[in-house]
């Protein structure tokens, strides 16, 4: 069963025990240049104040989204029939189904009274030291610092090959299986929505320590922990209206949101919330 199939029935059995809201829109970053980092994700708003959060910037999804967004007839859909759209292999149905997914997520959350502390750490905790074989998935190069100053060996598996190769204090190569090496394994979120996800994971049944994170982590974290993920890092939004103004304008987004992590210790589990939601 996959990631994705596992998410969504977790997601219809919280829709058993309670009406959900309806999708009130879908607000997208301004179209910027393809240096400008400011318009990597969008958002999924529900009736409810509910906002999940997806990447747009695989391919030309971004593009696709804002010539077709009023043909998806979002306003006032079913989120979970939309969601189901994140059970496809790729395109914007995909990562719009993701998004009422995270959405969806952060209902369950309000509705059962749980939030995550804040955390600080841009790594995920991840503590690295001297001589540690790290592994990273994606090119997270605002954190590099943090793991090459610590004396760690640092492996980054990406999938463009124009940036292979060594650099000051880190490698760059597209073999998945360097991962298996490594005690501990950083990934962008992203991983979620690139349909690379279980592939990846298998190359990481070695580390102790494998954290997801970025915005695009606010999913539900149990089928994660399952396979092996050890920390998930998201988003946690606490301004709704002006998180989504910022986006909307292609400007900053952190006053309207925190960085979280949750862990198989700090979170209560999905059966645990789904029991808080019936009793109340």
């Amino acid at each position: 069963m996959s990631f994705s199939n596992d998410y969504l029935r977790q997601l219809e059995s919280f829709a058993e025990h309670r009406n959900l809201p309806r999708i009130r829109n879908l607000h997208l970053p301004p179209l910027l240049s393809p240096e400008d980092s400011r318009g990597e994700f969008c958002a999924l708003e529900l009736e409810d104040g509910s906002i999940g959060l997806t990447y747009v910037l695989l391919g030309d999804t971004l593009e696709k989204l804002h010539s077709d967004i009023d043909h998806l007839n979002l306003p006032g859909a079913d989120p979970l029939q939309v969601a189901c759209g994140y059970a496809q292999d790729v395109g914007i149905a995909k990562t719009v189904g993701f998004a009422a997914a995270n959405a969806l997520s952060r209902c369950l959350f309000d509705r059962a009274g749980f939030s995550p502390d804040p955390c600080a750490d841009s790594i995920g905790e991840m503590n690295p030291q001297a001589g540690e074989q790290i592994g990273m998935i994606g090119y997270f190069k605002p954190l590099l610092g943090r793991v090459t100053q610590s004396g760690a060996r640092l492996t980054i598996i990406e999938m463009k090959a124009e940036l292979v190769g060594e650099r000051d204090g880190y490698r760059v190569t597209l073999d998945g299986a360097e991962l298996e090496h490594c005690a501990k394994i950083l990934s962008t979120g992203t991983l979620l929505l690139n349909d690379t996800l279980d592939r990846m994971l298998g190359y990481c049944r070695n580390a102790r320590w494998l954290a997801l994170l970025g915005p695009t982590a606010g999913c539900l974290p149990d089928a994660l922990f399952a396979r092996g993920v050890t920390l998930l890092g998201g988003n946690w939004i606490t301004d709704g209206p002006g998180y989504i103004a910022a986006l909307r304008r292609g400007e900053s987004t952190s006053p309207y949101s925190y960085k979280f992590a949750l862990t198989p210790a700090n979170y209560p589990g999905f059966d645990a919330l789904l029991n808080r939601i019936q009793s109340s």
